[in-house]
């Protein structure tokens, strides 16, 4: 098997001028929002991306049928529009691996004609956030003024940082190649997969792209997890009272 593997379902008007990745990152933040996006618009599937450097296991399903594991590619279009999506459950195991992948989706988005990349992820802080912000990334400085008038907010750009994976390497890789760069990162905790987050991220993106969806599965989730968040913090209140009852 070489290192990366990409097979398309069909290869007939599959170009398109923007790529929005979400893979698996902080708080499955920008996986939620491009899967929820693929779904809201039952996007196509046209494509399918194995390789080495993806985790050495198989996915069984409910059957007990095992499958490679393996990212997907999906395309939208509506009034002469049409986007790319870059999604699955992996990233590569390996440094090296990252570099490789990231250079194999550069190759298809060019192959494809993209010119502008959105890379969606989160922005892990630590702790539980109320009101998330969507913290933001461009690899050209004329993109900035864009996502600012969207909602995205530049205020960890003072200290600088690091953006890992293939959300910071298709923006580094990318400007090389000529291909705009965005970085939408919600910020939250790290601890959990984070709706409410995604959430807020998609309210960016769509402003940014034009690409309007229902956002009421994922303010579901949100509300699902805040109350499964109130029930845990309400343990271990409970818990330190207890213990502290038990000192006196």
């Amino acid at each position: 098997m070489e290192d990366v593997r990409v097979t398309f379902l069909r290869e007939d008007n599959i170009d398109a001028p923007i790529l929005i990745e979400g893979l698996p990152g902080i708080g499955h933040v920008g996986k939620l929002v491009a899967d929820h996006l693929i779904h809201e618009l039952d996007a196509e599937k046209i494509g399918e991306i194995a390789s080495l450097h993806f985790p050495p296991q198989v996915l069984v399903d409910e059957q007990g049928v095992t499958h490679l594991v393996k990212n997907e590619i999906y395309r939208y279009e509506k009034d002469g529009r049409a986007v790319l999506f870059l999604v699955g459950d992996f990233q590569s195991t390996s440094a090296k691996g990252h570099y490789v992948l990231a250079e194999r989706y550069l190759d298809i988005a060019e192959d494809l004609g993209v010119k502008r990349i959105y890379a969606l992820g989160g922005y892990g802080v630590g702790h539980l956030v109320e009101s998330p912000r969507v913290l933001s990334a461009v690899n050209m400085e004329h993109l900035r003024p864009e996502v600012e008038a969207a909602g995205g907010s530049f205020e960890n750009a003072g200290g600088g940082g690091t953006i890992v994976g293939a959300s910071g390497l298709l923006l580094g890789l990318g400007e090389e190649r000529g291909i705009e760069g965005i970085c939408l990162m919600g910020e939250t905790s790290g601890y959990i997969v984070d709706p409410k987050s995604a959430d807020g991220l998609l309210t960016v993106l769509s402003r940014l792209t034009g690409i309007e969806v229902d956002h009421t599965l994922l303010q579901q989730r949100a509300e699902d997890m805040e109350q499964i968040i109130a029930k845990i913090q309400e343990a271990e209140e409970a818990k330190g009272r207890e213990e502290l009852s038990y000192i006196g």
